[in-house]
């Protein structure tokens, strides 16, 4: 007489179906679970990422869902608290800064294609037209107020005091302002609009780009050295997670060097040091 334990011959015959069936199964699953939620502020960063990384990472079964942010620490933010896996909108100075003054554990996995600082007028056609006395807009936050303060250093607007880092520099710095400029620190994301009223102001790539600005209407663009070159960052948890190497094998890769060297509305960026000369 036949175990009760012993499994039908019928059922015998079509375990390998059923086994297949399962691991197809096990594959949709793993695929739903490979979503990918991606933070960025208004710039260039998504439209890069849209067109150039996310095909590359569909072909290895992610989605890709985009959520979109306003303020500067509100990215850091939602991948600290793990409501999206990576943001792409910061260089690794600000990234630091946030991370000791917010308590956050996060850490960059890829520089990507950056436009640079720039000063822009709606006022003056050139720097030689400013005149003496005249008002400038900067970033509020200290790190990218200490990037335009070295733009204006470097045009002999103002004199930095001798020594003095170059990343940690502030108006408290500042030794001699033979323009007699007003400087008015206010939202780095606040920069393009104060251009209505401002002589001059020192505006971030990204946020160049979002209003409209071009690059090559800069009067000045900083000479932008790698600690300024954006990141995509994770959670330190997260930083050999397939998904973060995926991210970045995408961005290094051939595909998306062609595909970025191909638009002419991303010329002037500073390229990250893995692009091919």
């Amino acid at each position: 007489m036949p175990s009760s334990s012993r499994a039908p011959s019928w059922l015998r015959r079509f375990a390998p179906l059923l086994g297949g069936l399962a691991l197809s199964l096990a594959a949709q699953l793993s695929a739903h679970a490979a979503d990918l939620r991606v933070g960025f502020m208004p710039g260039p960063y998504r439209d890069a990422f849209t067109n150039g990384i996310e095909p590359q990472l569909k072909k290895l079964g992610y989605t890709v869902k985009y959520v979109e942010f306003s303020q500067g620490v509100q990215p850091n933010d939602a991948v600290e608290r793990g409501q999206i896996d990576a943001n792409i909108f910061q260089h690794t100075l600000y990234l630091n800064a946030t991370n000791r003054q917010q308590g956050f554990d996060l850490v960059p996995v890829v520089h990507v294609p950056t436009p640079p600082m720039g000063l822009y007028s709606q006022r003056h056609k050139s720097l030689d037209t400013v005149p003496d006395g005249a008002t400038v807009t900067l970033p509020s936050d200290p790190v990218n107020a200490a990037r335009a303060l070295n733009i204006l250093a470097g045009i002999g607007w103002v004199t930095l005091k001798p020594g003095v880092s170059p990343i940690s520099v502030s108006e408290r710095d500042i030794v001699a302002n033979p323009k007699r400029l007003k400087l008015v620190p206010l939202e780095a994301a606040q920069a393009p609009r104060s251009l209505a009223d401002a002589d001059i102001a020192a505006v971030q790539g990204n946020f160049a780009i979002a209003s409209g600005l071009k690059l090559t209407e800069a009067l000045k663009l900083e000479n932008m050295t790698l600690p300024y070159v954006n990141v995509v960052a994770v959670k330190r948890s997260n930083e050999s997670a397939k998904f973060a190497q995926d991210i970045a094998a995408a961005y290094q890769s051939p595909e998306f060097q062609r595909f970025f060297r191909a638009n002419p509305a991303w010329a002037g960026y500073r390229l990250p040091d893995y692009f091919s000369q």
